[in-house]
């Protein structure tokens, strides 16, 4: 399989071949056009959007987003693209809308970064009413806050790695190993230089795709939302990971989706998730709409401990790299490149299993969500 004609170098590469799928979205949808917001104050940053109803009739909508972290939208535009190149024409257009977008965090794509320009978490930074999320709601944070900060520029990798392992490891026996993934998974509003942060204020890409989904929810009956992500989950493979929102338990959702891979996650353990937000804009808004919205997270580094702790040490490690830099050269490029390793590798291996679980689980869904003209269209894709 060419994975080079889907995976880009930079983020300009990957928004050009986004835009380029337009014509080929107007053979089925001919009334599709490209929007675009700009983003930032660095010039040329935008979050771009290809967007159609139905022909005859809004019953449902196809809605993938990438790039929500920054750099993970790499994988997620190569999924876009192989999806229209190699599925769209299987979708039923005449009741079918289409909805993609392309990186909702530009400048970490274009950066090679998780967060924003503010180093905002966007994926902590959808809150429905913000009143309800105290400033300081992270106590398990609070308590490693040393841990999760900026702590003056990086000496030496190899003592740096090993301090961090030490104190994790600490950490994990003092407070319990779920208190210390509470700390990272809930994210935070009080340590702006920190990671997980959720920001003081609504990012503009936050807003953005929070009218995007309401739109979705005003114009459609049904609404299938794809978040495509990197990193979580076993290696090699894709991992659904839902919200507790989602009535269906994981095994009905295995079967229902032919996935191996299913996680549910809290509300309450995890603030300012997005979809989490449209989950609780169609209950309170649009009870009467049908809504599924899930990440797909393609897995690098694995799920045991050790993963885990390697997963902790990248991401502190870099934004200690971003804030305070490094006294090596070798250093700095280490962190650049074991972030690279995390959230885009560039092994073949790994690649080409991105784009065949995409699209085993891309046609599972549209199967039971009855969004294909008939079963048989399966059989005629035409393969990478």
């Amino acid at each position: 399989m060419d994975t080079q004609q889907y995976f880009s170098k930079t983020y300009q590469e990957s928004r050009e071949r986004f835009r380029g799928l337009l014509p080929q979205v107007k053979e089925l949808w001919p009334d599709a056009a490209l929007h675009t917001e700009s983003i930032g104050n660095e010039e040329d940053l935008t979050i771009d959007f290809i967007y159609a109803d139905a022909r005859v009739s809004n019953d449902q909508v196809m809605f993938m987003t990438t790039g929500e972290h920054g750099i993970e939208g790499y994988a997620g535009a190569a999924v876009v693209q192989m999806f229209i190149e190699n599925h769209s024409h299987a979708v039923d257009a005449d009741y079918t809308g289409l909805c993609l977008v392309h990186s909702i965090n530009p400048w970490g794509m274009k950066h090679f970064r998780r967060v924003t320009g503010n180093n905002v978490d966007l994926n902590r930074n959808y809150i429905y009413k913000t009143e309800h999320v105290p400033e300081d709601l992270n106590t398990n944070y609070r308590d490693a806050s040393r841990l999760f900060q900026p702590n003056g520029s990086l000496k030496e990798i190899p003592r740096e790695k090993t301090v961090l392992y030490e104190y994790l490891t600490k950490g994990m026996a003092e407070q319990g190993y779920k208190a210390v993934k509470t700390a990272k998974g809930m994210g935070q509003y009080e340590f702006e230089k920190g990671v997980y942060y959720g920001g003081k204020e609504e990012e503009r890409s936050a807003s953005i795709m929070k009218s995007w989904q309401r739109k979705m929810l005003r114009n459609y009956s049904r609404v299938i939302h794809m978040d495509w992500h990197t990193a979580l989950g076993p290696t090699n493979e894709v991992t659904m990971v839902i919200s507790d929102h989602e009535e269906r338990d994981v095994d009905t959702l295995r079967n229902d989706y032919h996935m191996e891979n299913v996680e549910k996650f809290s509300p309450s353990k995890v603030k300012g998730d997005s979809t989490n937000h449209f989950y609780e804009l169609q209950q309170h808004e649009f009870p009467d709409r049908r809504l599924l919205s899930a990440l797909f997270e393609f897995g690098t580094f694995g799920t045991d401990r050790e993963a885990e702790l390697r997963e902790f040490t990248t991401i502190i490690l870099e934004n200690e790299l971003y804030w305070e830099g490094a006294e090596r050269e070798e250093d700095r490029r280490w962190i650049l490149q074991e972030l690279r390793n995390m959230f885009y590798p560039v092994e073949q291996e790994w690649r080409e299993a991105v784009l065949t679980e995409a699209e085993k689980v891309i046609v599972s869904v549209m199967k039971h969500e009855n969004m294909m003209k008939d079963a048989s269209a399966v059989s005629s894709i035409r393969k990478a």
